[in-house]
């Protein structure tokens, strides 16, 4: 991996998008859209920081969109959230989204466990509701697009300083 305009410009994008799904909990198309046509050039042109071919690319957002999509149907994740997935695809390819979805579910679970302790909320209250917990004393649900790209950023910090990355 190497340290490259390209590499700034991926961590800008994964940074705008932490920021807008944390304070907001809206992701803009726009911002969704600028990062897929990058991801696409970056590897059709084979600069990408990952060092994916435009092939792996397709492949990463193709399975990107269809491994969370039944969480958007069944209303358990938002749109954005599917989509950001997706352009992580088409960023770091297949191989990346395991790992990827793994460390953002643990984070959106200790997320949660915040948020219930911060409202005082027991347990079970919330299996008495007969509707999904989208929302707990005025906090909104868990950003799961923020819990999606804060620890790639911070892994990818880490590989720069310990060296991992050029």
């Amino acid at each position: 991996m190497q340290v490259s305009f390209v590499l700034l410009v991926f961590m800008l994008w994964c940074a705008c998008v932490a920021i807008c799904d944390y304070r907001s909990r809206h992701i803009s198309n726009v911002l969704v859209v600028i990062g897929l046509i990058t991801a696409f050039l970056c590897a059709l042109f084979n600069i990408s920081p990952f060092g994916i071919s435009a092939a792996q690319a397709a492949a990463g957002a193709a399975v990107g969109l269809v491994a969370l999509l039944p969480f958007f149907a069944l209303g358990v994740m938002g749109a954005a959230d599917v989509k950001v997935f997706a352009v992580l695809g088409a960023w770091c390819g297949v191989h990346a989204l395991l790992g990827l979805w793994a460390v953002a579910s643990v984070a959106a679970g200790l997320h949660a466990l915040w948020v219930l302790v911060a409202t005082r909320t027991r347990l079970a209250a919330l299996l008495q509701r007969r509707a999904p917990t989208f929302e707990l004393a005025g906090r909104r649900s868990t950003p799961f697009a923020t819990c999606l790209t804060v620890p790639l950023m911070v892994w990818l910090a880490v590989q720069l300083v310990v060296g991992g990355a050029r």
